[in-house]
C-alpha cells in the first residue's frame, strides 16, 4: 500500500498524540509530586512481535525511548518461554526488574497488550518513577547498596491486572515491601488508567484510518526514520572519535569510573564503542545495558532532534555491548544509580566524542545530574510517614551560536522540578533559597549556563536524607578550548552550627537530620565552548552587570 505525505503526516501526529495523552492523564491523575508535578514518566506503542518503538509521547523522559522497548521485549520472550501468562484482554503486566530492559527498581513499568477487532494488535506500556520501592533507604537511592536486593522489591513481569481486575494478592506482595503503601494506589490506578485512555485513543485511530492503511504506515515511518538516520550521519566525516567521562566514585569505593568510548563513523553507520570503561564497581553506578543504549539513543537525538523518534531511528546506530564493564550490568550488581547519573555521563561521553566531528551541532557538557535528593521521616503534626523525592537540573553547556541555558532540565529528560508550595505542603520542609548559582557556568567563547543553588530546612520532627547525585569531583567538561563547568557540592547545615559534607562528595545515605537543620545543594554549571579569550567583550559586560559572573 503506497501512502500520500500528507496521510502519513496525519497518521504519524495521530499516533504521537495518543501517547501525549496517555502521558497527561497519567500526570493529571497521579498523586505523587514527582509524577504529578515533575512528569518523572512516559507513555509510548510498541510492536506486537518485537516490541520495537512505533511512537513515544513527546512528553514523556527521552532516557525511557530505548528502555521501555527492551522491557516490552522481555515480556513478549517470557511469554514464549512459558514463564509469564499469556495476554488477555484489559491484562496490565508490572515490571521494574532492571535487568529485564529496564533502568532502576523506581522505575516501575505497566505493559499492556492492546486488542483491536479481537486481534492482539500491539502493545501499550508506560514507566512512572514511584517515590518508593522499599530497600535500604527511603526513596530507594541507596548511595552505598552493594547488591539489588539491598535497593528495593524487584519484580519480574507479572499481571498486576487480569481482564481489568487488579490481583489482590500481587497487589498485597508490592505493599507489603514498600514505605508509604496507602499513598501508591492512587499512583497505581493513574497509570493503569492512562494506559485505558491509549488504548481508547488507539481504537479510535484505527476505526478512522483502518487496520491495514494505519500498519502500512507505521512500517513507512520506520523505514523514512531509519533513511533520515542515515542521511544526517553521512555529515560525518568517517574516522574514529574518541572521549572519557568520569563518573565521581560508585558511593562505595572513593575512585572515579571511566567511561571511554570510541565512535566510529564509516558510510551512514555509527558504532560505539563503551569495552575500554571501568570494571563492574561495587555501588550503584552500574548501568544495566538497556539503559546504556537508550543513554546513546537519546544522545544522538540530542544531536539530530529532527528524526522522529520509532525504531527506524536506531537501525544505523551500532552499539557494542561493553561486556565486563560497569556499563553491562549483570545479576546481583546494584544499579540504583544508572538512569538518573550513569547516563548522563553516556551522553556526556557522546557529546565530547562527536564535537570534534559535528562542532556546529554539539553542546558543551551539560550539567549531567538529577540531583536525586530523597527525604524519610515521620510527621508528627500530620500523624503520618513520608517519602520525599526531589530532583533538580543545572547549566546547560555552550553551543557554537548562543550560550548554555541555565538552569535546564536534566539530559535525560523533560522532567522538572516540583514546585516549591506543594513540596512545603505535602512534606514538613521549607525551603529557604532557591536561586541561580552565579559563577558556576564554564568561561568559553560561548559560555555554560549556571546551575542552581537552593537550601531546605527540616521543621519538625526527623528524618534521614540520601542523595545519588554526581559531578562532585568533576564539573561538567567543556568543549573546543571552553572551561568545565563548575562541580557539584552538598553541605549538611545541622542547627547546632556544625557543617558537614558528604565523604563521596554527592552521594550518602542515612543522614539523620532533626528539626532546624538544612540541606543545602549547589549544582553543576554548563560546560563553555570554544576559546574564552574570544568571546565578545560585550557580552561579558552583560554577564558583569546581572552578576553571573560571582
Amino acid at each position: 500500500m503506497t501512502l500520500d505525505r500528507v496521510s502519513l503526516t496525519v497518521i504519524q501526529s495521530g499516533l504521537v498524540q495518543v501517547c501525549n495523552e496517555m502521558d497527561i492523564a497519567f500526570s493529571r491523575a497521579a498523586f505523587s509530586p514527582v509524577i504529578a508535578e515533575a512528569n518523572d514518566r512516559s507513555d509510548g506503542i510498541y510492536a506486537r512481535a518485537d516490541g520495537a518503538l512505533v511512537a513515544q509521547g513527546e512528553l514523556g523522559l527521552p532516557i525511557f525511548v530505548g528502555t521501555m522497548q527492551d522491557s516490552v521485549r522481555a515480556v513478549i520472550e517470557k511469554i514464549a518461554a512459558g514463564e509469564t501468562a499469556p495476554p488477555e484482554p484489559d491484562d496490565v503486566y508490572i515490571v521494574n526488574d532492571p535487568y529485564l530492559g529496564g533502568t532502576h527498581l523506581m522505575d516501575v513499568r505497566f505493559i499492556k497488550p492492546f486488542f483491536y477487532q479481537g486481534r492482539h494488535w500491539c502493545w501499550l506500556a508506560n514507566t512512572g518513577h514511584w517515590p518508593d520501592i522499599g530497600g535500604a533507604v527511603p526513596g530507594g537511592f541507596s548511595a552505598s547498596a552493594t547488591e539489588i536486593e539491598q535497593e528495593g522489591l524487584r519484580l519480574p513481569p507479572v499481571k498486576l491486572f487480569k481482564r481489568g481486575r487488579m490481583d489482590p494478592e500481587i497487589y498485597a506482595i508490592v505493599m507489603s515491601n514498600i514505605r508509604v503503601a496507602d499513598q501508591r494506589i492512587g499512583d497505581i490506578k493513574a497509570q493503569a488508567a492512562a494506559l485505558e485512555v491509549g488504548a481508547r485513543r488507539l481504537t479510535a485511530l484505527l476505526d478512522r484510518y483502518g487496520r491495514k492503511t494505519v500498519e502500512a504506515a507505521i512500517a513507512e515511518l520506520r523505514g523514512a526514520a531509519a533513511r533520515q538516520m542515515r542521511t544526517k550521519i553521512e555529515e560525518v566525516p568517517d574516522g574514529s572519535y574518541s572521549s572519557t567521562a568520569w563518573v565521581d566514585s560508585d558511593g562505595v569505593v572513593d575512585e572515579p569510573l571511566a567511561i571511554r568510548l570510541t565512535v566510529t563513523k564509516r558510510n551512514d553507520t555509527l558504532r560505539f564503542d563503551l569495552s575500554a570503561s571501568s570494571p563492574p564497581c561495587q555501588g550503584p553506578m552500574n548501568s544495566v545495558i538497556a539503559t546504556t543504549r537508550s543513554s546513546i539513543y537519546l544522545a544522538v537525538k540530542h544531536i539530530w532532534p529532527e528524526v522522529p523518534i520509532n525504531a527506524g531511528l536506531f537501525e544505523p546506530l551500532e552499539i557494542i555491548d561493553p561486556v565486563g564493564t560497569f556499563l553491562h550490568a549483570t545479576y546481583p550488581r546494584p544499579v540504583s544509580g544508572c538512569a538518573a547519573e550513569v547516563s548522563q555521563r553516556i551522553a556526556e561521553a557522546v557529546f565530547a566524542a562527536l564535537v570534534q566531528a559535528v562542532p556546529d551541532r554539539v553542546t558543551a557538557a551539560p550539567a549531567g545530574t538529577s540531583g536525586n535528593f530523597a527525604l524519610g521521616g515521620f510527621d508528627p503534626v500530620r500523624n503520618r510517614s513520608y517519602v520525599m523525592y526531589h530532583i533538580t537540573g543545572g547549566g546547560y553547556g555552550g553551543n557554537a551560536r548562543t550560550d548554555g541555558l541555565s538552569y535546564g532540565c536534566s539530559t535525560i529528560g523533560i522532567s522538572k522540578s516540583a514546585p516549591l508550595e506543594v513540596m512545603e505542603q505535602q512534606y514538613p520542609i521549607l525551603f529557604q533559597e532557591y536561586a541561580l548559582r552565579e559563577g558556576s557556568g564554564g568561561a568559553g567563547e560561548k559560555r555554560g549556563g549556571m546551575g542552581l543553588r537552593y537550601a531546605v530546612t527540616l521543621l519538625r520532627g526527623t528524618a534521614n536524607a540520601s542523595f545519588v547525585m554526581d559531578h562532585g569531583r568533576f564539573g561538567p567538561q567543556g568543549a573546543l578550548g571552553g572551561a568545565d563547568g563548575a562541580p557539584n557540592r552538598i553541605e549538611i547545615r545541622y542547627a547546632d552550627g556544625r557543617i558537614e559534607t558528604p565523604p563521596h562528595l554527592s552521594k550518602a545515605q542515612n543522614i539523620r537530620i532533626a528539626a532546624g537543620d538544612t540541606i543545602h545543594i549547589e549544582t553543576p554549571g554548563g560546560g563553555g565552548y570554544g576559546d574564552p579569550a574570544k568571546r565578545d567583550p560585550a557580552l561579558i559586560a552583560r554577564d558583569r552587570r546581572r552578576g553571573y559572573l560571582g
